[in-house]
């Protein structure tokens, strides 16, 4: 068990004693209030405070409900004001994952020695006007800001915005040669204001691999190929089956301040806005066209653009700073001198939206108690099973938690391009974002099962706690693209996203997925994700158990793990590999 209190010098041994009573097993208090008493604790103080664990199984058991809870009761609470990257939350958050590490006696694994990979993002707060308009001759349609559109700044400058546009239907505003799909044909969208559909073709098995989604479907890469292909803005129509959330997402993702790693070369848009469906409905309907006909149109290869005969203009003004957030990470050092300097990477976000738009009963701050304290906690949890082995595993294993996930997976992202390792001794990453907080499940799902050989590790580790394992339960919502791994994955290390299952213990079939839809409609990026007393933690110590029987399998095997012939990520694998030869 993680013991998630710093205990230093100025903690006198009665504050000791009730931290303890509440957090530690039977026979750890002596030993705690002796390293409190006595001053400072050296870097391996915390062995004496944790039990021995001599073997893997062991190890394991070391993770318990009582450390995943005192994390995320810590992290999710208000005085953190929702972890938002560069805010005093977020600095009190590099202090609390720093301060673990060094308790644990791993080795900093950031920059200059320290625990932090600081790195510059740019804030960005948009004010959009409260209707952008749209015309059509002499007539005019006006969408009202957060019910009917929300409007970002695609470029960082202090003014954005886009000047008698005209605005195309672009379908699904995909190219993909692969699959012999381009809803463009050809035609010059530059200057242009692009309206698109989210997701991909998801209809035929055979075509953008059925329901999975790809990266083609995600907003990520539609505002991209809009920049790309000179675009002034993008508009992407939101419907709840389509993005995986509901509209409100939307609102309390995309408004307040936002971040953005500084700009270089990328081209960009000036506008990078959503609409309702209902709000696209009428602005098609403007343009005298209906919504469900441009649908059906788009769902074939052989579909052009659209243009409406719409003309818009749209300022945004925007308030412009450059802050500092950090990733933290510590390193405890494999024990093969063959195979130490290769690497397995935990990976957890730390950060959340701060404090934003508050609910209907004034709640502001925006805990990310589910997402992602939750995470955080597990690979805390895990990071202390390793450090109880005897015997550290052969190669080195990394425990890195990332900043400003929530922004665009920014803070994985930057230690993508200035990695700790060459990409080619990173074996592989194992990434946790979210928890399991419904009960024990008889499966567990891998976002990623498919792709690599790490299939026959996952598969062995759960069979171990007598569990099944299943690919991405929800393939429609891409969630490979939408967590940490993926920037992993783009330098080719292969992946392990673990997510909870959904057959859970003692509960109707179909009672698990209700849960978890329930949960993303009603508190998924809003304020109301908090710890909640009625949390099952049993799923969670199971699948932290998991993860870390993972990392270990990957970090005691004899041949680093690799991406299946033909997978997307196959080709920057072999590169990276071939440099250091």
């Amino acid at each position: 068990m993680y013991f998630p209190y710093h205990i230093d010098k100025y903690m006198n041994v009665i504050e000791t004693l009730e931290l303890l009573q509440r957090f530690a097993r039977p026979g750890m208090i002596v030993a705690a209030i002796l390293v409190s008493a006595c001053g400072p604790a050296p870097d391996s103080a915390m062995s004496t405070a944790v039990e021995s664990a001599d073997n893997p199984v062991t190890a394991a058991n070391t993770i318990d409900e009582d450390g995943l809870r005192g994390v995320i009761e810590v992290l999710a609470s208000d005085s953190y004001e929702g972890r938002g990257p560069a805010t005093t939350g977020d600095l009190m958050t590099q202090r609390y994952l720093s301060d673990a590490l060094d308790r644990m006696g791993l080795v900093p694994a950031g920059d200059d020695g320290s625990w932090l990979q600081p790195f510059d993002i740019v804030s960005i707060t948009t004010t959009p006007p409260p209707t952008w308009t749209f015309n059509r001759g002499t007539d005019t349609l006006s969408l009202e800001h957060w019910d009917d559109y929300i409007a970002a700044s695609g470029t960082q400058a202090e003014r954005a915005g886009i000047d008698g546009a005209e605005l195309v239907f672009v379908g699904f505003g995909i190219q993909a040669p692969e699959f012999n799909w381009d809803d463009y044909k050809g035609r010059d969208v530059s200057g242009k204001v692009l309206l698109m559909l989210n997701n991909d073709p998801d209809w035929d098995p055979a075509l953008f691999e059925g329901n999975r989604r790809l990266y083609y479907g995600r907003w990520t890469y539609k505002y991209e190929i809009a920049a790309e292909l000179g675009a002034a803005g993008a508009i992407i129509i939101h419907t709840t089956p389509s993005a995986g959330y509901p509209y409100q997402v939307v609102q309390t993702s995309w408004t307040g301040v936002q971040y953005k790693l500084p700009a270089g070369q990328e081209p960009t848009t000036e506008v990078q806005a959503w609409v309702s469906e209902q709000a696209a409905a009428e602005l098609v309907a403007f343009a005298g066209r209906s919504l469900d006909e441009l649908v059906a149109a788009a769902r074939s290869s052989e579909f052009e653009p659209v243009e409406l005969g719409i003309s818009t203009s749209l300022r945004l003004q925007n308030a412009l700073s450059r802050v500092e957030t950090a990733n933290v990470a510590g390193l405890l050092e494999g024990s093969d001198p063959g195979l130490r300097d290769e690497v397995v990477v935990y990976t957890a976000h730390h950060d959340h939206l701060g404090i934003g738009e508050p609910n209907a009963d004034g709640d502001a701050i925006y805990n990310g108690a589910r997402d992602n304290a939750a995470g955080v906690a597990q690979v805390l949890e895990i990071a202390d099973a390793f450090r109880s082995l005897e015997m550290p595993p052969r190669r080195s294993v990394l425990f890195l938690f990332v900043a400003a996930e929530e922004q665009g997976l920014l803070g994985s992202a930057f230690y993508a391009r200035q990695p700790g390792f060459p990409p080619g001794r990173l074996a592989a990453n194992v990434n946790l974002d979210g928890g399991n907080i419904w009960g024990r499940t008889r499966d567990v799902t891998f976002i990623g099962y498919g792709k690599s050989s790490l299939d026959a590790i996952v598969e062995q580790a759960a069979s171990d706690q007598g569990r099944r394992v299943q690919g991405d339960q929800f393939p429609d919502r891409g969630y490979f693209y939408r967590s940490d791994q993926f920037n992993f994955a783009k330098i080719g290390v292969p992946a392990v996203y673990i997510d909870e299952g959904t057959d859970f213990v003692d509960r109707p079939e179909g009672w698990g997925v209700e849960q978890i839809e329930q949960w993303v409609s009603v508190h998924y990026h809003q304020p109301s994700d908090e710890l909640e007393d009625d949390w099952n933690f049993d799923g969670m110590v199971e699948d932290a158990r998991l993860a870390y029987a993972i990392g270990l399998r990957i970090a005691n095997a004899d041949a680093l793990p690799a991406w299946n012939p033909g997978d997307e990520f196959e080709a920057r694998r072999i590169e990276e590999l071939r440099t250091l030869q």
